[in-house]
């Protein structure tokens, strides 16, 4: 499938509005819903819920604005750089010079390395999370965009952006032991163990170790990733987090999961779980996706249709080439003939009677401009294979 008219109407919504958008969980930019809760936390979450939940964006109204959230700019600059990568035009260049610049804006401040959270404030049942808190998920992500920034176009900057990350995640971020392994935490002021946070944690470190004098990286790499790899199950799958309220299987997690481990296999390392990894890539493509290519939120459940589940499940199959090729169209197909407005952009999700076509930036079209990139990338590295 042709990608390519797709992606330049997204990119031209996407510019045409700075890269800056709304988020399901950004309630709490909101002064009024602020006042509102009066400190509680559960009217602080019921906020959040509501807004994400409702259909129609009430976020003008309630004097939410559109901002730069630093993943999102992170998963633009890795789809500029894919689509470099594909296509070596100048324009590509300028806008990854741009993203690059505004990653530097967006770097929360403080801490030992660079690192990046989120442009709101969010409540979880534990605690708030205060606005530019930086996560392990973020930091990741942009990572792994900023390292193919360099690999794909030997960009310096991108480079040097990338390498103090490691020191972020190694001395800011704690960690829970288990015996002769440990789980890095989701942010550096909570307890939350989560393992597509730390797995992909642990592959950014993996990553970064080429680039790096540093011998704590492989150590750090290997052994938090041995605690995640302890807790898959034997059928190849992965409870969200280890905690019991934590103990579900959803689609996306699952290939963040995927992903991560991939990375390690593709630096040379962790081949005592090729096996293993093999059977959670048939777990995923077996129990999350329907004869047509409809995508399952969880393993046992279809609704809420997230539009990170066929992103993320087109961008990791694309990855795996030819084996995988009828299931990465039928799940593409399915995105855009059911999650794509007329306007070029994509829906946040679909549910049994109702679809929420909520434009939000980071959720919703960096996730698409993610897969439909990676999905071009994957169809120019088949065709130079074949030749």
């Amino acid at each position: 499938m042709d990608v390519k008219p797709y992606l330049q109407h997204l990119c031209s919504y996407v510019e045409t509005n700075d890269y800056a958008g709304y988020d399901p969980y950004d309630a709490l930019n909101s002064s009024l819903l602020k006042v509102l809760s009066c400190k509680s936390k559960w009217a602080r979450i019921a906020f959040t819920q509501t807004l994400k939940k409702l259909p129609v964006n009430m976020r003008p109204i309630l004097g939410v604005k559109k901002g730069h959230n630093p993943k999102a700019i992170g998963l633009f600059l890795w789809g500029y750089a894919k689509l470099y990568a594909v296509d070596k035009k100048p324009e590509y260049l300028e806008k990854i010079d741009y993203l690059l610049s505004l990653l530097e804006k967006l770097k929360s401040k403080g801490y030992s390395g660079n690192c990046w959270g989120y442009n709101f404030d969010w409540q979880n049942r534990a605690m708030l999370v205060p606005k530019n808190t930086p996560t392990i998920v973020n930091t990741s992500f942009i990572g792994h965009a900023l390292l193919d920034c360099f690999e794909y176009m030997s960009n310096q900057q991108a480079l040097d952006i990338a390498v103090s990350i490691k020191d972020f995640i190694l001395k800011d971020l704690n960690r829970k032991v288990e015996g002769d392994v440990f789980c890095f935490s989701y942010t550096p002021i909570d307890n939350n163990y989560v393992h597509n946070a730390n797995m992909l944690g642990a592959s950014i470190l993996i990553r970064l170790k080429k680039y790096c004098q540093d011998g704590r990286l492989e150590d750090a790499a290997m052994t938090s990733l041995a605690y995640s790899m302890r807790h898959q199950r034997d059928d190849g799958s992965w409870y969200y987090a280890e905690a019991e309220v934590q103990h579900w299987i959803d689609s996306f997690h699952s290939g963040f999961n995927l992903q991560a481990l991939r990375y390690f296999m593709n630096e040379g390392y962790a081949k005592q779980y090729q096996q293993v990894y093999e059977k959670g890539v048939e777990y995923y493509a077996n129990n999350f996706f329907l004869s047509d290519g409809t995508p399952k939120y969880y393993h046992n459940k279809i609704y809420p249709i997230d539009i990170h589940s066929p992103a993320q499940a087109v961008s990791f199959f694309s990855g795996l080439g030819k084996n995988y090729r009828s299931l990465t169209e039928k799940v593409l197909h399915w995105m855009l003939k059911n999650m794509l407005s007329p306007k070029g952009y994509f829906y946040f999700r679909k549910g049994h009677f109702l679809t929420n076509k909520i434009s939000y930036m980071r959720w919703s079209q960096a996730w698409a401009f993610h897969s439909l990139t990676s999905v071009l990338q994957a169809s120019k590295q088949e065709e130079q294979n074949d030749c």
